[in-house]
């Protein structure tokens, strides 16, 4: 999961469909981002990076403990 990206999202008082409609992608393409389970394009964190103002580098970190590497 990508934790970093889920609080700049939290911190932003959006939803993840809010987000969705932000980056004009579709809510399971934008949760599948979040998730980890998706890159995305540099459009994508680009403009995640302007909504947030956090770099997209510190965003993309994926965080440790992914249940599905058991």
């Amino acid at each position: 999961m990508r934790a970093n990206l889920k609080e700049a999202r939290k911190a932003a008082r959006l939803t993840q469909q809010q987000m969705a409609d932000r980056l004009e992608i579709s809510l399971r393409y934008y949760q599948q981002i979040e998730a980890g389970d998706r890159t995305g394009d540099f459009i994508i964190w680009d403009t995640l990076e302007d909504i947030t103002g956090i770099h997209q580098r510190f965003l993309r970190e994926i965080s440790p403990g992914r249940a599905d590497s058991q």
